[in-house]
């Protein structure tokens, strides 16, 4: 029978979660730097173990990212899930603007995630793993569409195209404070699928 004080249970606290945490880690390294940061010090300030904290993520490098491979789960669905008489480049048109859409009020954090994986090395080393996966589902949804495998040439390069859409967006938004990402990514996905004609992306 249990007495109506109950025992402090250890491990992680019941509002434990890769954002939690993710964004502990980010107000760390924006006041002492990444590599000042230590695995110790965010779990510490997250209130659970080092061991706990790996239960979420793999090393210290993937933190800033956050769920990321939930994002991309997700991102593999909603393109399932879009109508298969739109034609591809709009498809990964709206996919792109999906997937980075976010509440007004996350991007600030959002901002600082993404000046910490363009600016820092170590990181800037790491999003290749991340990256390559984000353009595996992009090159998977575009080999069915074709009738191809996701390794032919073809998906492949639509799916290093889509990308270099969506960084060279990040790139800019990160730069320019006012600038608009959503808008930055759709006219990006237009000149994608315009193929590069003068007269369709002059105006952007």
């Amino acid at each position: 029978m249990q007495t109506q004080e109950q025992p402090i249970r250890s491990g992680r606290r019941p509002s434990t979660t890769r954002a939690s945490i993710s964004r502990i880690a980010l107000s760390l390294f924006a006041a002492k730097g990444f590599d000042e940061t230590s695995v110790e010090e965010i779990a510490a300030a997250a209130g659970i173990s080092r061991r706990t904290l790996f239960r979420y993520f793999p090393s210290k490098n993937d933190i800033p990212w956050g769920d990321f491979d939930a994002e991309l789960t997700r991102m593999r669905g909603f393109l399932a899930g879009l109508d298969p008489n739109t034609a591809l480049a709009d498809e990964l048109g709206l996919a792109l603007a999906d997937f980075n859409t976010f509440p007004a009020e996350e991007a600030p954090w959002h901002r600082q995630r993404m000046a910490l994986v363009f600016g820092v090395p170590t990181l800037q080393a790491h999003s290749a793993l991340k990256y390559a996966g984000w353009r595996r589902v992009v090159a998977e949804h575009a080999a069915e569409r074709l009738g191809l495998a996701p390794d032919d040439h073809l998906p492949r390069s639509i799916a290093w195209m889509s990308l270099g859409v969506a960084l060279a967006a990040y790139e800019q938004w990160l730069t320019d404070e006012t600038s608009d990402l959503l808008g930055l990514l759709r006219s990006g996905s237009v000149l994608l699928a315009n193929g590069l004609r003068p007269a369709d992306h002059r105006a952007h």
